[in-house]
């Protein structure tokens, strides 16, 4: 049988601890492999637009250090069938998820509450029968669109 897939992610996201935390979580529990690390939206948005080819998962901050989420996700709304964009936010709420969906995001996760759901889909995207060019299904997922509280 063969191993997951690793899916290379990308994230872009301020807060230091929150970022390794996070890595460290989806690198053990998921088949996740960090392929860098962004603090503000001119990184984020450079990196990802000038290396189309070395990322499946951008996982997304909306509040950063410089500039803002929203902007990254701007930047990528187009992209390779199959690469995700999801956001990671404290801010997950109803009008936020809202205005992510318009941007093409694939997903919101609230940090508060549903980073086992985020792990779920990091999980799910990087399994072989999912396959990581499969095509890049639209909006926000079911399981995350409802409101955070």
């Amino acid at each position: 049988m063969d191993p997951p897939v690793k899916l290379r992610t990308y994230i872009v996201e301020d807060n230091a601890t929150i970022r390794e935390n996070l890595i460290g979580t989806l690198e053990e529990l998921a088949s996740v492999e960090a392929v860098g690390v962004a603090e503000t939206e001119d990184d984020g948005t450079n990196w990802l637009s000038s290396h189309p080819e070395e990322w499946d998962l951008a996982i997304v901050d909306l509040f950063l250090r410089q500039g803002s989420g929203l902007g990254v996700l701007a930047a990528c709304r187009t992209r390779r069938p199959g690469q995700k964009m999801v956001v990671l936010s404290n801010y997950a709420t109803p009008d936020v998820r809202m205005r992510c969906a318009q941007l093409g995001v694939d997903a919101v996760f609230d940090k508060s509450n549903e980073i086992d759901a985020l792990v779920d889909y990091c999980v799910q995207h990087s399994s072989p029968a999912h396959g990581l060019d499969a095509g890049s299904g639209g909006g926000v997922s079911a399981a995350s669109s409802g409101a955070s509280q």
